[in-house]
C-alpha cells in the first residue's frame, strides 16, 4: 500500500482535533470503567458505556464498543464473548472504545482489575509496559511491519504471550476507513504521528486471562 494513499487525510482532518479526540476518549473510558461493578454483566457494561459516550457528547462510534470480563479478556475484536459473564469479585477486564468527536476518530482501551490478585495487576500493567516499549520504539523510525515483530519478543521476554491477530490500524477524520490503509503490522514505512492506533493484547501463558492496551501513536 503506497505511503501516500495509507495516510491520506480528508479536508476536515486537523491534528488538534485528532488530539482532541483522543483525550475525550480516554475521559470517557475512564469514566465508564469507574461505574463498572462487581456482579455485572458484559450487555448491562455495553449499555453503561453507550449512555456514558452519549453523555460525553459524542457524536457516534465508528466502531462498536468492547467490553470483556475474565476469560472474555482472551478475545479478540471479532471474537464473540462467552454469554452469561459476569465480573467476579477477583477479576480483571478491559474496554475498548471506538467514539467520533467533532469529526475525529478517538481510539482507546486499557485494563482494568478487580481485587487485589497480583497475576491480574501484573497481567494489566504488562499490556501498558509493552506498549509504552514498542511505542518507543516506533519513535526511533521503525516500519509498521517491524513494530510487532518487536512486541512479540518484548512480550516474550517479560513472560506473556502477544495475541497476533491484534495489529493496530489507521484513524483520522472520520471515516478514515475511505482511505484504505491497512493494518499497522502490515505497513511497509514508517508510520506518521497522529494517524495510527498501537493495539497490544497479551495473555498469561497458562491461565485463563488476558490484557488489552491501544492507543494513538503520537510523538513524545
Amino acid at each position: 500500500m503506497p505511503v501516500a494513499t495509507a495516510e491520506h487525510v480528508g479536508a476536515a482532518y486537523s491534528p488538534e482535533r485528532m488530539l482532541a479526540a483522543r483525550e475525550r476518549s480516554w475521559a470517557a473510558l475512564r469514566d465508564i470503567a469507574s461505574r463498572i461493578e462487581v456482579g455485572m454483566d458484559e450487555p448491562a457494561a455495553l449499555d453503561l458505556a453507550k449512555q456514558r459516550l452519549k453523555a460525553a457528547g459524542m457524536q457516534r462510534i465508528w466502531h462498536p464498543s468492547i467490553v470483556r470480563f475474565g476469560a472474555n479478556t482472551l478475545k479478540t475484536f471479532r471474537q464473540r464473548s462467552e454469554p452469561g459473564t459476569v465480573l467476579r469479585e477477583a477479576d480483571l477486564f478491559f474496554i475498548d472504545l471506538g467514539p467520533v468527536f467533532d469529526g475525529h476518530e478517538g481510539d482507546v482501551g486499557d485494563t482494568f482489575v478487580v481485587g487485589d490478585d497480583p497475576t491480574m495487576h501484573a497481567c494489566a500493567n504488562a499490556a501498558r509496559e509493552l506498549f509504552e516499549r514498542t511505542a518507543a520504539h516506533w519513535r526511533d523510525g521503525v516500519m509498521g511491519t517491524d513494530l510487532y515483530a518487536f512486541a512479540d519478543a518484548e512480550a516474550r521476554a517479560m513472560g506473556w504471550r502477544l495475541n497476533h491477530e491484534t495489529k493496530g490500524h489507521r484513524v483520522g477524520d472520520y471515516p478514515h476507513a475511505v482511505h484504505k490503509a491497512g493494518t499497522l503490522g502490515k505497513f511497509d514505512a514508517v508510520p506518521v504521528p497522529g494517524l495510527w492506533i498501537l493495539e497490544i493484547q497479551i495473555a498469561h501463558p497458562d491461565q485463563p486471562i488476558g490484557a488489552f492496551f491501544e492507543d494513538l501513536l503520537i510523538a513524545a
